[in-house]
């Protein structure tokens, strides 16, 4: 099997402005692309750059995406191992763009293999019930969105803090009178805090009965981590200080967290994401799946993933019901409420309205 071509698409989705501790983004700034091949198989993949947080916009992923299409051509996409190999040889990091590719090339791989994504990793089909994320806003209309998401079903909220601990703590307190405490609360700081404030904040937290805390520092404090554990009485969860396998075994080797975020647009795809899962599972450390702000494309190979890795306890898969003002996605998962109901299509069984793709820019390698 050999490729032939690659479609390769600025996709753009318009959405509310979602606020977390780095920035707001007011579009997602996604990538698709289809690596058609001469078997007849296509591939989707689907990235989504969060520029304040990789340091990849939209733009360097189109470019990126035009010379990972050119180093492909003719080459076969089964060589999973070699393919991505290549990418990593051509560019360092680039996660975000690579991601796309990673995709596309699983997807071909399990369509070929006549295997559903997850029956393709080695998994059996599970529902997978997610969080859903509250951006930082205001304390009382933080707490009022919390009280409309309560009662629409949700059982888990994911809150977004980061500012200063003072008005964090009244966040989070607010949203426990409003909700009460039969709700699961994890936070995420998305590096926002100091050391200092991160012990502030982490400790005033504690009594709000928090599931765990992603990322409260910049990773440069990485080598605080340690320090953070042992004082914080809330778990951390690594999330932006795991890119690779190498620094989950960095974090875990320095007693630097407690879980570990795994986000495509991270590791580079699904080959990383299975070495970082391996490595966490090997030392008894649950794992999130995580992600941007994919569209239900990337969404639905991320729950593939989710369902067959035994060691992903968590799921914060609510990245395309974040404001997102359109759903142009043909297939893929569906959501029921939070929980997420994969088909059994081959592949990761989702893609894109071509009439929605036709008005976008792209171009053809």
């Amino acid at each position: 099997m050999q490729i032939t071509h690659t479609e390769i698409y600025k996709y753009s989705i318009p959405m509310v402005p979602f606020t977390i501790a780095t920035g707001t983004m007011h579009f997602a700034q996604n990538i698709f692309i289809r690596i058609h091949t001469d078997a007849g198989i296509v591939g989707v993949g689907e990235c989504s750059a969060f520029p304040m947080i990789v340091g990849e916009t939209q733009n360097t992923c189109f470019e990126m995406a035009k010379d990972f299409a050119q180093l492909w051509k003719g080459k076969n996409p089964l060589e999973i191992e070699q393919r991505l190999t290549e990418l990593d040889l051509f560019t360092a990091k680039n996660y975000t763009a690579k991601s796309a590719f990673d995709l596309a090339l699983y997807d071909i791989a399990a369509k070929h293999a006549h295997q559903p994504l997850y029956a393709f990793l080695g998994g059996e089909n599970k529902i997978v019930e997610s969080d859903l994320t509250i951006g930082i806003n205001s304390p009382e209309q933080m707490a009022k969105q919390a009280i409309e998401f309560v009662a629409k079903g949700v059982h888990i909220l994911k809150v977004k803090l980061g500012k200063d601990p003072s008005t964090d703590n009244e966040r989070i307190h607010q949203i426990r009178n409003a909700i009460g405490y039969s709700t699961k609360i994890r936070i995420d700081a998305n590096q926002g805090w100091s050391f200092d404030d991160a012990v502030i904040a982490l400790t005033a937290l504690g009594k709000f009965d928090i599931e765990f805390c992603e990322q409260p520092m910049r990773t440069w404090n990485d080598e605080r981590l340690p320090a953070l554990c042992t004082l914080s009485p809330i778990p951390i969860m690594a999330d932006e200080s795991v890119y690779t396998h190498h620094d989950a075994e960095r974090m875990i080797r320095n007693h630097a967290c407690k879980y570990i975020n795994i986000k495509f647009a991270k590791s580079g795809g699904i080959h990383e994401a299975i070495k970082i899962n391996a490595v966490a599972e090997k030392n008894q450390m649950p794992c999130m799946m995580g992600g941007m702000l994919e569209s239900r494309v990337a969404l639905t190979a991320k729950v593939h993933f989710a369902a067959a890795m035994n060691n992903i306890h968590f799921y914060d898969l609510d990245t395309c019901l974040l404001g997102h003002k359109i759903d142009p996605v043909i297939n893929g998962v569906q959501y029921d409420g939070m929980k997420l109901i994969l088909s059994n299509d081959y592949g990761i069984g989702a893609d894109v309205d071509q009439p929605f793709l036709d008005g976008l820019e792209s171009i053809i390698i």
